[in-house]
């Protein structure tokens, strides 16, 4: 592969959902020469792109790495992790499997508790974004009403989820427990979205969470 198209993953990779112009400016080629690069890399299935509104005016059209093109960057435990749960799996029977990453997911939680303890439902998010991007994730919230949507952009997880999901069980057990109210999972990557959302519900027990502040 071409250092640019390499550059061009790379660059989606870690800063995903970009348009032609913004990824030209980032690396410092021209835009006619991007999107040539880009249309031999969605004819090849490694990224996919489509349009996105942004308050008014027309939309525009942003590109993103697909699973296949996620697969590019492995992680060098991959292997490891891949075989150390098929032995897991074979040694131990589903229900306990589960309980193990939702124990995995609980103990991670406990010992960040400390620290969101006095925040607000919005500062919890803020802080569990920062934490999952630096377990490998790129995470995105917003609200939407009378709730939350918080997006999982990319999963550091994809290549082992893709033949043992119970992984996803980790991050979906985590937000739950950091924010200390159910969050409900509507898209993964493994079934085919271009994303993991989470919807989380805006309004909270008022024992539960510290009172929102005014907007």
């Amino acid at each position: 592969m071409g250092k640019t198209r390499d550059r061009l993953l790379r660059l989606l990779l870690t800063r995903p959902r970009r348009t032609v112009k913004e990824l030209a400016a980032e690396l410092g080629i021209n835009p006619i020469s991007v999107r040539h690069h880009l249309t031999r890399l969605e004819a090849e299935g490694l990224i996919a792109s489509e349009e996105e509104r942004h308050g008014v005016g027309r939309p525009r059209r942003v590109y993103y790495l697909t699973p296949l093109g996620l697969e590019k960057f492995p992680s060098r435990y991959v292997q490891f992790t891949v075989r150390l749960l098929q032995q897991l799996k074979q040694t131990l029977p589903p229900q306990m499997v589960g309980q193990l990453f939702a124990q995995m997911a609980r103990q991670m939680a406990e010992e960040y508790a400390p620290q969101v303890e006095d925040l607000t439902l919005e500062q919890r998010l803020d802080f569990l974004a920062q934490l999952l991007q630096q377990e490998g994730f790129t995470v995105e919230w917003e609200r939407q009403g009378d709730h939350y949507v918080l997006r999982e952009i990319s999963c550091p997880y994809l290549h082992i989820g893709q033949n043992h999901p119970e992984v996803c069980t980790v991050d979906e057990n985590l937000i739950a427990a950091l924010l200390d109210i159910p969050a409900a999972r509507v898209q993964c990557i493994l079934d085919g979205d271009h994303v993991c959302t989470y919807v989380i519900p805006a309004q909270v027990q008022a024992s539960t969470l510290p009172q929102e502040q005014a907007s």
